[in-house]
């Protein structure tokens, strides 16, 4: 929660009166020992090669590895030198990279997959994709990967993101989120408006039902039908090339006839509730490590595995102690 609200609720609840600052230099201090925890696992100090985990019991049908990259709002001096979206071109935000893994057991009566209930697990760096997969490769493995009949990797279609999975799992299957890839359709319609005029709409569903089908040759042929000509025609290959890319991560009929995720939704919620919910609130701005440290305590609460980093509930605190982020946020951000 926010430092400001974790003081007084210390002051109101225990009796114990402390500065929000000295609050914030504490819960970094854990977030960040829970970070240099995550960086022996993920050079695998924890789960040596060739000694995988015993299976769990019982055990699961599929392991699912949702990832998704969030924008998290940030000092100035964390984005020098680094493109953004902004119109001056600079960027205000550094991405998390957030995996969310749960296992599958069943479908309901109508067939749709069901998450076992709590098999959620949450991990959140700022480092490279590299770094990243390492620790999606240690999670993995410390959930019984090499035991489970079937992973999946869930994504949004960034490539970096197919790159991770060939390299760290290539015998799992790929599905791109369904509602990723709608949201392009919809750009496409969007670009036809004025080519398309009244139909628009009805284009749009029939293009919407193909891509439920997995059914993208005959989307990208719709879409090759749209004659446009120079900065439009670019917009519409771009689109298209999205589509031609990933076909194979669409197969969304069969998908659904195997009893699959099709989504990331679980992903997307955990990107808002783990990640969001904290580190975006208004007037926030963040350094690189601060966030971190947060986002690694959030994700450890969330996985339902809070005594991995809170194993000494009175330990101390010293400013000089390594891993301490020196935050400079607004007042919104301390409260």
């Amino acid at each position: 929660m926010p430092f400001a609200k974790a003081a007084r609720l210390l002051a109101g609840l225990a009796g114990i009166d402390l500065t929000v600052k000295r609050v914030e230099r504490s819960a970094e201090a854990a977030g960040g020992r829970g970070c240099r925890g995550h960086r022996r696992q993920g050079r695998c100090d924890l789960l040596p090669p060739g000694d995988p985990l015993p299976p769990p019991a019982p055990l699961p049908n599929m392991l699912y590895i949702a990832v998704d990259g969030i924008g998290v709002p940030v000092v100035a001096a964390a984005t020098e030198g680094r493109a953004g979206k902004a119109d001056d071109g600079q960027a205000r935000t550094r991405e998390v990279k957030l995996a969310c893994l749960f296992t599958q057991t069943r479908v309901d009566d109508d067939g749709c997959p069901v998450r076992d209930p709590g098999s959620s697990s949450y991990l959140a760096t700022f480092d490279p994709a590299a770094r990243f997969g390492q620790l999606v490769d240690a999670e993995a493995r410390r959930r019984g990967a090499e035991h489970i009949r079937q992973l999946v990797v869930l994504g949004d279609g960034a490539v970096w993101i197919w790159n991770l999975a060939d390299q760290l799992f290539p015998a799992a299957t790929q599905i791109v989120d369904l509602y990723h890839a709608r949201e392009h359709v919809h750009d496409l319609a969007a670009l036809a408006t004025r080519l398309l005029r009244g139909s628009q709409p009805e284009w749009l569903t029939q293009r919407l039902e193909e891509l439920d089908a997995g059914d993208i040759p005959a989307l990208l042929a719709a879409g090759r039908g749209l004659k446009f000509t120079g900065s439009l025609a670019r917009e519409r290959d771009k689109d298209l090339a999205y589509f031609e890319a990933n076909a194979h991560r669409m197969r969304y009929q069969h998908f659904r006839s195997l009893g699959m995720f099709i989504g990331s939704g679980v992903a997307g919620a955990g990107g808002k509730a783990v990640i969001g919910q904290r580190l975006k609130l208004s007037g926030m701005r963040w350094t690189v490590p601060g966030a971190a440290s947060i986002a690694t305590l959030r994700c450890q609460d969330a996985s339902d595995r809070w005594e991995e980093i809170w194993q000494r509930p009175h330990h101390r605190t010293s400013p000089a102690e390594p891993g301490i982020c020196q935050r400079h946020h607004t007042q919104t951000a301390a409260g």
